[in-house]
């Protein structure tokens, strides 16, 4: 920190974080029916973040280069708003999203191929949980060089992060149906992807859609990483890594602020529609009743 504490930022800061808690708990009480207006109370807590780190950073003159307050990491997200789009593009709509579809759906396929085939269950479920405890720090490097510096490689890596979670998640949706349901099917002559799709799909919907949520941050988070071991001039993680060799945390920032909000976006989204799909089952109906 350097220069004296101002000492009227700290009072607006104690002032506005007083009356923000006790709208807070006010909000918090009231019964909102609409979805969109349980957004209130997290919508205020963060402008309330927001404002008290802009307080506490000028109050206390911490230096930008610990902390730099919002309204400078705000300048550079609209002064460098084409590079930081580029740099969104080549990470999250190339990398991630490649990489999140490609793992996803080979662990989803792997799974229902190791239900037909009871033997693979037993090799592959202890090898998914060896590969879960690497280090994307051991990956990444290998898988630049095996598939170059574009987002080829980090949709490899990606692929690595996210097939197993798929995988161990369907295999537990499947086996999630209760036995009288099935005895039921049988009873009723029906065949194994007659039985698949009607019953055991269905159940396993829930586990399938923790494990798309689960991994939508580790592709994100993979993707930045991996761009920190080879990329083009482009990309999150690149630019991440490079503003903080020279400096520049204000951009570093505005570069984390771009990756949290296309990941709580992706989240988000995938929330959405795993409502709209499993509306039905009954651990939905529980959280719903518990909100």
């Amino acid at each position: 920190m350097q220069g004296p504490v101002v000492w009227s930022d700290v009072a607006w800061l104690v002032a506005i974080s007083i009356a923000a808690w006790f709208a807070m708990i006010a909000l918090a009480r009231r019964d909102f029916t609409v979805g969109a207006l349980r957004l209130v109370v997290p919508l205020v807590f963060g402008v309330w973040l927001i404002v008290s780190w802009q307080l506490v950073v000028v109050g206390f003159n911490v230096v930008p280069i610990l902390l730099p307050p919002p309204t400078q990491v705000a300048y550079q997200l609209t002064t460098q708003a084409a590079t930081l789009w580029d740099d969104f593009r080549q990470t999250f709509l190339k990398a991630a999203l490649a990489g999140f579809a490609m793992g996803c759906l080979l662990g989803f396929l792997v799974a229902v191929l190791t239900d037909r085939v009871p033997f693979l269950q037993r090799g592959l479920l202890p090898l998914g949980n060896m590969v879960s405890a690497v280090p994307i720090v051991g990956v990444a490097p290998i898988m630049v060089m095996w598939f170059g510096f574009d987002w080829q490689s980090k949709a490899a890596v990606i692929v690595v992060m996210t097939f197993f979670p798929m995988l161990i998640n369907t295999i537990a949706g499947l086996n999630a149906s209760d036995h009288m349901s099935r005895d039921l099917m049988r009873s009723y002559g029906s065949s194994y992807w007659q039985t698949f799709f009607m019953l055991r799909l269905p159940a396993a919907l829930p586990f399938i859609f923790n494990a798309l949520k689960i991994n939508s941050t580790l592709a994100l988070i993979g993707a930045i990483v991996a761009e920190f071991f080879g990329s083009h001039t482009v990309g999150l993680g690149f630019r991440i890594s490079t503003e903080a060799g020279r400096n520049g945390f204000d951009v570093v920032w505005a570069a984390i602020a771009v990756a949290a909000v296309a990941g709580s976006a992706f989240y988000g989204l995938l929330a959405l529609i795993e409502r709209q799909l499993t509306f039905w089952h009954p651990s939905y109906k529980s959280r719903h009743n518990r909100a």
